[in-house]
């Protein structure tokens, strides 16, 4: 019988043709971040039982564009660079659960099937979608500098519609990139059993947080963000009722593994 190798499907002879290589993972990358406040009970809505509101700011959201590169320990996905590169959007809430106040991502698009696999492991709900952000230049006039009064734009599509578009105006240095996606992760990870009616095979809550994290420098400023309506999204439900601020700032991160907190019945 053959001996099969693949930290995820599929499973190969040399474990090559597996979707992701296993952890660590290292990430580099550039975050457009805005933060805004919606109506609290929408938040609370896509909280799972036994996990609740955070007792401050209950309706704070973080939609966050990340233009990523990333590779395992071999770094040999850097040379060839379809397998390193991504983009992402995603929304993130607080939450609190057993007394922990946690960050927590409710949404996320991809535009790669091993970013789409790495995260549905790590417990990210990641759907397929168009990601596009401006990148930051440092020659030339085709793009903004990191310095007051660069402008960016972002935009999300998934199935062929619109789902977000941002505008964002650099007024300065900033100490953070707000505070909504400053905790560690509060994740489910479940898988539906084969058999109909019969419990969930996996099904668990789980934290993770990073390592070896380098942090450019940050800058705020004046943001602008309209979600838009589609039949197969629910991102709108979220819409700001009010404009905290946006960032910008250079990150880099390795994920070696998360926590299992509780195993749900």
């Amino acid at each position: 019988m053959a001996t099969l190798q693949g930290f995820l499907p599929p499973s190969s002879p040399e474990g090559r043709a597996a979707v992701v290589r296993p952890p660590p993972w290292h990430y580099s990358g550039e975050l457009l971040t805005v933060e805004y406040r919606t109506d609290p009970e929408r938040v609370a809505a896509l909280l799972p039982d036994g996990i609740e509101l955070a007792p401050e700011d209950p309706g704070a959201v973080a939609l966050i564009w990340a233009d990523w590169q990333s590779c395992s320990d071999s770094f040999e996905e850097l040379l060839d660079p379809v397998r390193a590169q991504y983009k992402e959007c995603f929304a993130v809430v607080r939450c609190v659960f057993r007394g922990q106040l946690y960050s927590r991502c409710v949404y996320i698009w991809v535009d790669s099937d091993f970013a789409l696999a790495r995260g549905w492991h790590q417990g990210y709900p990641k759907k397929l979608g168009a990601i596009h952000v401006t990148r930051p230049v440092t020659v030339g006039r085709a793009g903004p500098r990191l310095q007051p009064g660069g402008r960016f734009g972002a935009t999300l599509s998934a199935g062929g519609r619109r789902l977000a578009e941002a505008r964002f105006t650099i007024t300065g240095p900033s100490s953070s990139t707000g505070f909504v996606n400053a905790l560690p992760m509060l994740h489910t990870r479940a898988w539906p059993s084969i058999e109909q009616g019969a419990p969930a095979s996996m099904h668990e809550l789980v934290t993770m947080k990073g390592r070896d994290v380098e942090l450019g420098p940050a800058w705020t400023g004046t943001v602008e963000l309209d979600l838009l309506a589609s039949p197969t999204e629910e991102l709108a439900a979220l819409a700001p009722r009010e404009m905290i601020a946006g960032y910008h700032r250079s990150v880099g991160v390795t994920f070696e593994g998360g926590t299992c907190i509780t195993r749900i019945k």
